[in-house]
């Protein structure tokens, strides 16, 4: 059943890749220095975690959504809520830039897929994702949450806009028209990646350890 709290959820993401998309977009407009974009997507995001925070984790990107999904720290179901909500964001953030500027976006995609662009893509939303994995997996409170994954979204935009338009974020890529299979699967496979890699150097033996509590710990403790 679609509850109260999963429509929360809904919106959260909704309005969360909307605004990020319409902010994107505007720096994308109007110049081509990469950190602005990085700064404009870094600084909606952490505002959207502070906002939203207690409504949604605040993902408002499916390479996160899925790379914290990999971890098993969301279910499948929220996955797909979060993952619905977000490229109908897009969608609705798409409809009103071609509103505003009178007209349909022009691709700022490649004709033809380039693995220079999802190699960009991939180790942008990696370095995105390890940030918002770090914080999640030490339980950081909503301030360092935001600050964390702000200038992990932007970090990630200034590396990936090396060789590619810096989005890592297929639902935003679809937003702006930055969109092809580079700028689709190229942060998917970054965000499970960067996700892993934390997962990994946090100490646990497998994902799924982070996940569920150490049963022997939880025995210790009782005897003490």
């Amino acid at each position: 059943m679609f509850t109260r709290k999963n429509a929360a959820m809904f919106l959260a993401e909704f309005f969360g890749v909307a605004l990020l998309t319409l902010a994107i977009y505007a720096m994308v407009a109007r110049t081509s220095f990469p950190l602005f974009s990085g700064l404009a997507a870094g600084g909606v995001a952490g505002l959207m975690v502070l906002a939203v925070g207690q409504f949604s984790s605040v993902h408002i990107n499916p390479a996160v959504t899925l790379g914290m999904w990999s971890l098993k720290k969301i279910s499948t179901l929220n996955a797909a809520i979060y993952l619905v909500a977000q490229f109908l964001g897009a969608f609705a953030a798409w409809a009103l830039l071609k509103y505003f500027i009178g007209h349909s976006l022009t691709s700022m995609a490649g004709e033809s897929f380039e693995w220079k662009i999802f190699v960009a893509e991939m180790v942008g939303a990696a370095v995105l994702v390890f940030g918002v994995a770090s914080a999640t997996l030490q339980n950081f409170e909503k301030g360092r949450l935001a600050v964390i994954a702000g200038a992990s979204l932007a970090l990630g935009i200034i590396v990936a806009s090396l060789a590619s338009n810096g989005v890592v974020n297929p639902a935003v890529a679809l937003g702006i028209q930055s969109w092809d299979w580079a700028y689709a699967l190229g942060p998917i496979a970054g965000g499970i990646v960067g996700a892993n890699v934390y997962a990994l150097m946090a100490g646990a033996g497998s994902p799924l350890e982070l996940a569920i509590p150490n049963k022997k710990s939880k025995k210790s403790k009782r005897r003490r």
